[in-house]
């Protein structure tokens, strides 16, 4: 996983739960790192699933709610390193359906093989749109919080149905989000 990433899940324990929760995370976890990343370096996945792990026991919060928390912040910290891409789309489903096409693609020629998530979306239904996952990772908790996260900077309120997923086995999971009609 890219160090962009582990960037922003320090970001986020320091500034949001404190710098000793760090530093213990850190302690305890012992990550080859040290807890020291470049954005464009590649780390192993197993330290970030780790010190999620830890984490939570720390905070006693459930992996799946720190993980989601996760996904709505690093989409905030990716789109204010990388403006152009929310800048280029003005509409929350636009935005969506160009995270392949468009962003991942732009990925694709910074970094060597960055390990992207598959992601297809299917023609915008009225106020619905679906959206298929699929990745070794099974990080769909993560992309539920990137979603959440893309609707709160477009001003959106949706509903999400997360439905079959990967962890129940399906070869993929689809993410069926209905924009609330205000």
């Amino acid at each position: 996983m890219k160090g962009a990433v582990y960037i922003a899940f320090n970001e986020l324990v320091e500034n949001e739960m404190g710098l000793d929760i760090w530093e213990a995370l850190l302690q305890q976890v012992q990550p080859a790192s040290q807890g020291i990343y470049t954005s464009v370096e590649d780390y192993p996945d197993d330290e970030l699933f780790a010190m999620v792990e830890k984490l939570s026991e720390l905070v006693q919060q459930p992996v799946a709610e720190l993980v989601q928390y996760f996904g709505r912040h690093l989409f905030a910290a990716l789109s204010a390193k990388y403006p152009m891409f929310v800048q280029n789309e003005t509409d929350f489903f636009q935005f969506l359906a160009s995270i392949d096409d468009v962003i991942h693609k732009e990925v694709r020629k910074l970094y060597d093989n960055p390990n992207l998530p598959d992601l297809r979306c299917d023609p915008v239904q009225g106020n619905t749109l679906v959206m298929h996952y699929h990745s070794p990772r099974r990080l769909c908790i993560l992309a539920e919080g990137l979603i959440a996260g893309a609707a709160q900077h477009y001003g959106v309120e949706y509903e999400l149905s997360h439905n079959p997923c990967m962890h129940q086995g399906a070869a993929e999971c689809r993410f069926t989000i209905r924009r609330k009609l205000t």
